[in-house]
């Protein structure tokens, strides 16, 4: 079994693993576990978010007023469709959550950085097209 974080509401469910999925749902809200839409984190959800999920958590610190962020959002988004229940994509918006941009140092954005097992295991900092998105996170897979 595997922890799973909702991308909908955040429950943490157990999850047999296996190499593919046909369906998954969340115990609370029965919306499926397999949408791949980046959550957004915030101060006080990104440690249980992080901490409760046995997949790899991919995280792009970034801002609206970041013209290469918004650039590379649509390639996160895409990059994210491989890897259902696989890794957990999440996004952190530096501008309201300065705190989280402060605490793990921060200094440019986008700024991705792989959690696993609740530790920071990589970080890359620019933009990545869709390709390089993919070739990060199979690496923790």
């Amino acid at each position: 079994m595997m922890r799973i974080v909702c991308p909908h509401c955040l429950s943490v469910n157990n999850v047999p693993k296996k190499d593919s999925y046909k369906k998954a749902n969340c115990g609370k809200c029965k919306k499926s576990l397999l949408d791949t839409k980046p959550i957004e984190l915030n101060s006080a959800n990104f440690d249980e978010v992080v901490v409760n999920s046995d997949i790899p958590v991919i995280v792009d610190f970034w801002a609206p007023w970041c013209g290469p962020c918004k650039m590379m959002a649509p390639n996160f988004e895409k990059g994210a469709t491989n890897f259902p229940l696989k890794a957990l994509f999440a996004k952190v918006n530096t501008e309201n959550e300065q705190e989280l941009g402060a605490r793990f140092g921060i200094r440019s954005i986008p700024t991705i950085i792989v959690f696993k097992n609740s530790k920071e295991v990589h970080r890359i900092s620019g933009a990545l097209d869709e390709v390089g998105i993919k070739q990060l996170v199979s690496q923790f897979l």
